[in-house]
C-alpha cells in the first residue's frame, strides 16, 4: 500500500527533519529488514499464518575494525527483553548490531548477531579474547502471527543484517514490526529524525520504534484525543498487552550518563501518544552516540581525546528525541496495512484511516496552514 507519512499528510509536527526523516539520517548508521508475511486461514502452530520478521541496525555501519558506541538504556516498564543492557549500564557502551524481533525469536536473532560479528571481524575474534554481547530486543506479535511456530531463523536475522543500508527506511508491516498492533490499530515499524544546531554545529537525532503498545481510548496525536473519535474496528482489551522498543541515535558527542538520561526521554515521547505504560507493556529504550569512535583495543588504554557536549546543551537533544519518537509512532500507524487476528481468530486489525484522521485533526487545527 502506498502511504503518506505524517508530514506529507499535513500534520503540523514540530522540528526540522533530516534528509530521509529516518534513523539512518545519523551519519554512518545503517538499518535493514527481513519481513516474513505469508500464509492464510486459521492458525496451525508451526505452519502459520506467519506475520513477523527482524529489524537490524548497525550503529557504525560496516566499519573495518570493531568500534563500540557509547550508550544508555531505560526501562519504563520492564515486561519485555533487551539483551546487553547490564553492560551498557555499567560500562557505558556496547559493540555490534542491534536486532529487534518478536518475543520468541530473541535467541535466534542473538545467535545471528554473534555470528555476524565473528564473520565480519575474524582477526579480532580469532586472536583476542573478545566476547560478543549484541543488543536484541522484542515485542509480542502472537495476536497476528504464529509466534509459537518459531518461524524466524538465524538465516532470516542474518539477511536483515546483510540488507542494512544508510538510505530511506520502509515503515509499517516490515521487519520486526510486521505483526504488531498499536492503539488497537495495525502498528509496526516507524522512524523519524531531527536536525539540531549546537554552537554552530549541526547534529542529527534519529529514532526507530517497534510500536506494539497502547489502548485505542488513550490514543492522542498532537494533543488531540484521536482515540475517542476513531472507534471503528476496535480490538477490545481491558489491559494494555503490547510493548514498544525505541532506538534513539545521535552523532552529537555525549557521555554515557547523558545517553542514559536521553533514553529516559523515550518515555515522554511515547506518552505524547497517550499510553500509560500498562503492566503488560514492555517499554524499553536504547540511546546511543556514534561520536568519539574508538577501536576496541584502545578501550584498555589511557585516552584523552573524548569530546562531549555540556549538560545544558542536552536539552536540544532531549527535545529532538521526544518529537521524533512521537512522529515515528504516528508514521508506524499510517504506514501499516490491515491484518486478520489469529488469537482470537478472524477479527480485523485495521490500519488507521488517514482521511478520518485528517478530518479529526483539521477540526482541532492541527494541520499545516496549507491543509487547514
Amino acid at each position: 500500500m502506498t502511504y503518506k507519512p505524517a508530514r506529507e499528510l499535513g500534520l503540523d509536527l514540530p522540528g526540522i527533519t533530516g534528509r530521509h526523516n529516518a534513523l539512518t539520517d545519523v551519519p554512518g548508521l545503517m538499518a535493514g529488514y527481513t519481513t516474513l508475511n505469508f500464509g492464510e486461514g486459521p492458525l496451525v502452530t508451526g505452519q502459520g499464518p506467519v506475520r513477523t520478521g527482524v529489524t537490524a541496525i548497525l550503529p557504525r555501519g560496516r566499519d573495518a575494525v570493531p568500534q563500540p558506541v557509547w550508550a544508555g538504556t531505560h526501562s519504563f516498564n520492564g515486561n519485555g527483553e533487551m539483551t546487553g543492557t547490564h553492560w551498557i549500564q555499567d560500562g557505558g557502551y556496547f559493540l555490534g548490531p542491534i536486532m529487534i524481533t518478536n518475543t520468541h525469536s530473541v535467541g535466534r536473532a542473538h545467535q545471528a548477531a554473534v555470528q555476524w560479528m565473528i564473520d565480519t571481524y575474524p582477526e579480532h575474534w580469532g586472536s583476542e579474547h573478545l566476547w560478543a554481547m549484541p543488543v536484541v530486543a522484542e515485542t509480542y506479535d502472537g495476536t497476528l502471527n504464529d509466534i509459537n511456530g518459531l518461524h524466524v531463523t538465524e538465516a532470516h536475522a542474518r539477511e536483515a543484517l546483510d540488507q542494512a543500508t544508510d538510505g530511506p527506511l520502509s515503515e509499517g508491516n516490515v521487519g520486526g514490526g510486521t505483526g504488531m498492533i498499536c492503539y488497537e490499530f495495525k502498528g509496526g515499524t516507524g522512524t523519524s529524525s531531527r536536525r539540531i544546531t549546537l554552537h554552530d554545529r549541526e547534529y542529527h537525532v534519529g529514532v526507530l520504534v517497534q510500536a506494539n503498545h497502547g489502548r485505542r481510548k488513550d490514543l492522542t496525536i498532537l494533543g488531540v484525543p484521536v482515540g475517542r473519535y476513531l472507534t471503528n474496528n476496535m480490538l477490545l482489551s481491558e489491559h494494555e498487552m503490547g510493548s514498544i522498543i525505541a532506538v534513539i541515535a545521535t552523532d552529537a558527542p555525549m557521555m554515557p550518563h547523558q545517553l542514559q538520561r536521553l533514553a529516559k526521554r523515550g518515555a515522554i515521547g511515547i506518552a505524547r501518544g497517550g499510553t500509560t505504560g500498562g503492566n503488560g507493556s514492555g517499554d524499553i529504550f536504547l540511546a546511543l552516540s556514534t561520536a568519539n569512535p574508538m577501536p576496541i583495543d584502545r578501550m584498555a588504554q589511557i585516552n584523552s581525546d573524548f569530546s562531549w557536549i555540556g549538560d545544558d546543551l542536552c536539552d536540544s537533544v532531549y527535545q529532538a528525541a521526544v518529537e521524533a519518537i512521537e512522529e515515528a509512532v504516528i508514521n508506524a500507524l499510517l504506514a501499516a496495512d490491515d491484518m486478520t487476528t489469529l488469537r482470537p481468530a478472524g477479527q480485523r486489525c485495521a490500519a488507521i484511516d488517514p482521511d478520518a484522521l485528517m478530518e479529526v485533526m483539521g477540526r482541532h487545527s492541527r494541520l499545516t496552514t496549507s491543509r487547514q
